[in-house]
């Protein structure tokens, strides 16, 4: 399996890190590095992570990471892990 994130994820992730950066660009570059880490390690066993509460899919979960919650849709038809998004304690719909 392979990772691809979504436009959506592209996006709200560019804000996070812009708003780290504001602050200190190494830690939201240190930031970012960590997260592609943990975001290419997910196909090894996607299961694992925790379902995404309130949906009865056993394909959405979530990996949480330094406070942010980030949902994917493992796509076993086409062999691939979609990440859908990232948020902090806002809310966030599919």
């Amino acid at each position: 399996m392979r990772v691809i994130k979504s436009p959506r994820f592209e996006e709200e992730v560019e804000i996070i890190i812009d708003f780290i950066s504001e602050d200190s660009p190494r830690r939201a570059l240190r930031f970012y590095e960590e997260l592609l880490n943990k975001l290419e390690a997910i196909p090894s066993n996607p299961y694992r992570y925790r379902k995404r509460p309130n949906i009865n899919d056993k394909n959405i979960r979530e990996l949480i990471f330094k406070g942010y919650t980030v949902p994917f849709f493992i796509d076993t038809v086409h062999d691939v892990i979609v990440v859908l998004g990232i948020f902090s304690a806002n809310e966030w719909e599919l």
